[in-house]
């Protein structure tokens, strides 16, 4: 455990559960600096320690936490006797908080506005990959195919002329729908919060999800992970793809069924684009690595270097406003806890 120097009696204490090389990204020197002049710092490298958590809290009126963290429960509440704010660098916070610090009146915070824009520009670059099919000619390359054989691959498309389906209008899905509209795409969404006003104002048409997979050419999924969206797309509902669709996937694997997906892209019938998958790290040895038709990166969307800048400074925002007195721009219910991870 360290620490700042203590400048002054009586100065209110935040604990950062953030480990050193987060640290260093999500915090530039200045903005590290404003946290340290407004309270004492109790930093933990080790952030994943219970214990050292444990030891750290009574007295903090606030605590910044990173990807990993203890969950602040009844038992870490129980020495948290001044606590009165939990912010969290990343986006959902089900993992780090229980009801219990709700009912306690504890304040949660999150950052999910900041990952928006470079996940949804992944998930841009993803469908624009898919259409020109340049992962296939990626493979065929790297394969050492002959020119004209590594030239071959289905038909391709510009994104202009193309019926994008969006599964989620959540902050990242709007973000999405704002690019690909500036193409020139047709954009449908499903999403069983968004009205017909809003759809409108988003220049989008709401569709069934069944209606939705079989008319887009490619179908980028940006749901949030609830028991509700459980492998909302299994078997049937990707049989519904039109031949030659894409389908692009930076939120969650929870929501696809990824056997059924694998036997889908292993079939060649539909290409993919994956960010995020039920086993991470991937497996060496796992069949969508060998797939000329599926792109993968390694769960690393939102992982743009102003992105996490933009997560440090959030949350440290939030600490200050709790000092100063002010209310919080991105407080969160309990009702977040529905949002599993």
């Amino acid at each position: 455990m360290t620490g700042s120097a203590d400048r002054g009696a009586g100065r209110d204490r935040v604990v950062v559960c953030v480990p050193p090389e987060l640290r260093a990204q999500f915090f530039t020197d200045a903005v590290w600096r404003r946290l340290a002049d407004a309270a004492e710092l109790t930093v933990l490298d080790e952030h994943r320690d219970r214990a050292a958590l444990a030891a750290a809290l009574p007295g903090a009126r606030a605590l910044v936490t990173a990807w990993g963290a203890p969950r602040l429960d009844a038992g870490l509440l129980a020495v948290a006797d001044r606590l009165e704010l939990l912010a969290h660098t990343g986006s959902a916070v089900a993992p780090y908080v229980t009801e219990d610090a709700f009912l306690r009146g504890v304040r949660v915070t999150q950052a999910g506005d900041a990952m928006a824009r470079p996940v949804a520009e992944v998930a841009l670059a993803f469908s624009l990959a898919l259409l020109h099919r340049i992962h296939r000619f990626d493979h065929a390359m790297r394969r050492g195919d002959h020119w004209e054989s590594a030239g071959q691959a289905p038909p391709r498309h510009e994104l202009g002329a193309s019926a994008v389906g969006v599964i989620g209008a959540s902050r990242t899905g709007r973000a999405y729908i704002e690019l690909v509209r500036a193409f020139g795409a047709r954009v449908s969404v499903t999403d069983p919060f968004l009205s017909e006003a809003d759809a409108a104002e988003l220049g989008v048409r709401l569709l069934p999800l069944d209606e939705l997979l079989r008319t887009s050419r490619i179908v980028a999924v940006h749901a949030p992970a609830t028991e509700a969206t459980r492998r909302m797309l299994g078997a049937p509902q990707l049989a519904l793809l039109p031949d030659g669709a894409g389908l692009v996937n930076t939120a969650r694997s929870w929501l696809v069924d990824e056997d059924a997906l694998l036997a889908e892209v292993r079939d060649g019938r539909i290409d993919a684009a994956l960010d995020v998958f039920d086993a991470e790290p991937l497996p060496a040895g796992h069949p969508f690595r060998q797939l000329p038709n599926v792109l993968l990166t390694p769960h690393q969307a939102a992982g743009t270097a102003e992105c996490r800048e933009r997560l440090g400074e959030s949350a440290v925002t939030e600490v200050l406003r709790l000092l100063a007195g002010e209310e919080p721009l991105h407080a969160v219910d309990a009702t977040a806890l529905t949002r599993l991870f």
